[in-house]
């Protein structure tokens, strides 16, 4: 099991209970959902994209799509749009591009979170790696990392 040294000392010094899984390699959030045997309402994929020129993070369940229209009225932005991976790939040392876990206060990154998952007991994340995920509770995450909370129809464009 191989999970970012940050992440896994951010969980221990908040007491979050956590638990770890690798499942075979898997790139996109469905297929890791999938390949983890978790529903994928309940696994939440990180979606970067950039808000007035400032690099976010939209935390959604697998099966959705971020309508960023509706994110940017959610935010009161001027404009957002979803940002390169020349923008975002710097700022993620440690983690594989495209498995960056959900904490986005490891890096400095606000978050967004679609109302949907925190509907959820439980939640699963990419947790550095293509092939390894990390669960916890939804009111655990919650409370570490105080994301903003946008209803269902705020941020989610619909199922992909």
């Amino acid at each position: 099991m191989s999970i970012p040294e940050n992440l896994d000392r951010f969980l221990e010094a908040r007491k979050i209970p956590f638990r770890t899984e690798t499942h075979p390699e898997a790139f996109t959030a469905q297929q890791v959902a999938q390949a983890s045997h978790v529903p994928g309402h309940s696994f939440a994929k990180s979606v970067i994209v950039a808000v007035d020129g400032k690099i976010w993070m939209a935390v959604v369940p697998a099966t959705e799509r971020v309508d960023l229209r509706r994110m940017q009225a959610c935010l009161g932005a001027k404009k957002v749009r979803l940002a390169s991976e020349a923008e975002f790939a710097p700022l993620f040392v440690g983690c594989d591009i495209g498995a960056m876990p959900i904490f986005g206060s490891l890096y400095d990154i606000p978050v967004i979170v679609s109302h949907e998952l925190t509907e959820n007991e439980e939640i699963a994340f990419t947790a550095g790696t293509h092939r390894d995920i990390v669960r916890i509770r939804t009111s655990d995450y919650l409370a570490a990392e105080k994301p903003n909370v946008c209803e269902r129809e705020a941020i989610l464009a619909g199922t992909t």
